[in-house]
């Protein structure tokens, strides 16, 4: 890591203080990602939405996020970093409040692909923001490394906090859970956070922000329809056109004077080695985690939110990781404690292959804590070479790529390992089921390990036992297999980054000092010793 210099801008408490804000806010990024999967039933019994509009409820604000952020981030770029956060948080609020309050089914799907529109300029724009301003890098990688806890703190928070909600409140007050903070960010935005943007960017390009998002949606739509039903021919084609719009996305890139990507970020060594260990990272986390909350549920018999509480290990552990990260990139060369951050990781999830139907509660979050510590460096130190090694004008773009790759990423993850799963699943427990079912029981029993639990459920006593001890065998298989992969995919990303050498090294130089387009607030704001590391 680049020793800090006497030139060296170093960020004091105010900067400390909008970080806090900033984090606050990807808190709640998150926390809309998860939240309303509680909200399910009460939803489901008020607006009575069909079996394709309830998928849509749920998935369109993952999607319309995928499908921005690209956009979102080039535009941080042009029309100013701050400016576009605050944009976002007043949209974000509104639309908040709109689906709070939907009195339908369609009009709770405009309203959440709305929220992800929205959603999507908070990632990259807060990771640009960062970038501007923290210029240390020993505090830059603090500061993305508390941005990275933020998010676990989101997924940690939002089951929890939305069980509570929901306790005393209507499905929809789950959205109102945003509001104040987005009040919040609109408030302290202005007088904490620097104004930066590229005075030479050009005018943004329309037809590549189509282009962008229908290629995003395509590939993260298709992939998920492949985790979820395999490899139909909708799926395929559906993911292969999204492949293809990205390629004409590309294409159109070079040509253009003002593109929406620069591409030749990708030719900046440390940039494109970060971006593909992060992606895959990602990959890796997503695809080995996948089946571990139905597990838990399915398997060990708990309830919701039993499950969640013994998912709160992993999150909180990638709290500790992502504060430790910056503490020991100060002793560890980057590139060793990415290795060997990854090698904790496989071990992490090896432990998973010794778990067995009914069992494996010990096995599970030792594993699961395992692969969190390791992974944490991986996702902090990624992050501060891909914002570090683009040029201070192409941060907000540079940071939307991140985020896209995050995103394709863990859609990827789940629709491979998800699918190689489903399908083992399906061999294994092909063999027990009884002759006597219906088709309709015995196409759900096959589908899932849930459908085969309500198939068991009305089957007499011996039967029923046997179809669950054979779908809790097949399951479990799929489980090992899963974790198998994420291990072997761990080993080899590691020596992927072992094998590049010093990439952790962001400069030799120390970089030179942004200066902000305009600052409302010149003096230091009051705030607690608490909002500096």
């Amino acid at each position: 890591m680049t020793e800090p210099t006497s030139t060296t801008q170093r960020a004091g408490r105010r900067e400390w203080c909008g970080l806090a804000v900033i984090a606050l806010a990807c808190v709640l990024y998150v926390m809309d990602l998860t939240v309303l999967h509680l909200a399910v039933p009460a939803l489901s019994a008020d607006l009575q939405p069909s079996s394709t509009q309830m998928l849509w409820i749920i998935d369109i604000y993952g999607f319309m996020i995928a499908g921005s952020l690209i956009t979102m981030g080039s535009l941080g770029d042009r029309i100013g970093r701050r400016r576009l956060l605050l944009i976002g948080a007043a949209a974000f609020g509104v639309t908040s409040v709109l689906a709070a309050f939907s009195t339908s089914p369609e009009m709770l799907i405009v309203t959440r692909a709305l929220l992800g529109v929205s959603g999507a300029t908070l990632a990259p724009s807060t990771l640009s923001l960062i970038r501007s301003m923290f210029h240390d890098p020993r505090q830059r990688t603090t500061a993305i490394g508390i941005w990275i806890t933020s998010f676990s703190a989101g997924a940690a928070i939002g089951p929890v906090l939305g069980g509570v909600v929901l306790e005393y409140f209507w499905w929809g007050a789950v959205f109102l859970l945003n509001v104040p903070v987005m009040i919040a960010l609109l408030v302290l935005g202005p007088r904490l956070l620097p104004e930066y943007r590229d005075p030479d960017a050009g005018r943004a390009d329309l037809p590549s922000a189509a282009l962008s998002l229908a290629a995003m949606l395509a590939l993260v739509y298709g992939l998920k329809r492949v985790a979820q039903d395999g490899m139909t021919a909708t799926a395929v084609v559906t993911a292969l056109a999204g492949v293809g719009l990205a390629f004409v996305f590309v294409r159109r890139q070079r040509r253009l004077t003002d593109p929406l990507i620069d591409l030749s970020l990708f030719r900046i060594p440390a940039f494109s080695a970060a971006l593909a260990t992060y992606g895959i990272g990602i990959f890796v986390l997503f695809g080995g985690f996948l089946f571990i909350p139905q597990y838990l549920q399915l398997v060990l018999g708990m309830t919701p939110l039993e499950a969640g509480l013994w998912t709160l290990p992993w999150a909180l552990s990638f709290v500790v990781g992502s504060n430790v990260t910056p503490i020991l990139a100060r002793r560890i060369d980057p590139t060793w404690l990415m290795g060997g951050g990854l090698l904790l990781a496989a071990v992490g999830f090896a432990l998973l292959l010794g778990i067995e139907p009914g069992s494996g509660l010990p096995l599970i979050v030792l594993g699961s804590i395992g692969f969190s510590l390791g992974m944490s460096p991986v996702f902090t130190l990624t992050n501060d070479l891909i914002i570090g090694s683009a040029p201070p004008e192409r941060a907000g773009a540079a940071a939307g790529v991140s985020e896209t790759a995050a995103e394709v990423g863990g859609a990827l993850g789940i629709a491979v390992l998800g699918s190689i799963g489903v399908a083992v699943y399906r061999r294994d427990v092909e063999d027990a089921l009884p002759g006597t079912l219906a088709s309709e029981q015995d196409a759900a029993a096959r589908g899932t390990l849930g459908g085969a639990v309500e198939v068991a459920e009305g089957l007499p006593a011996a039967s029923g036992e046997a179809l669950m001890n054979a779908a809790e065998a097949a399951f479990t298989t799929g489980v090992h297999l899963g974790a198998l992969i994420a291990a072997v995919s761990s080993l080899a990303l590691a020596g992927f980054v072992l094998s590049r050498g010093r990439v952790g090294v962001l400069t030799e130089e120390p970089e030179p000092v942004e200066e902000p387009v305009d600052v409302a607030v010149d003096e230091p704001v009051a705030c607690g010793d608490g909002c500096r590391p």
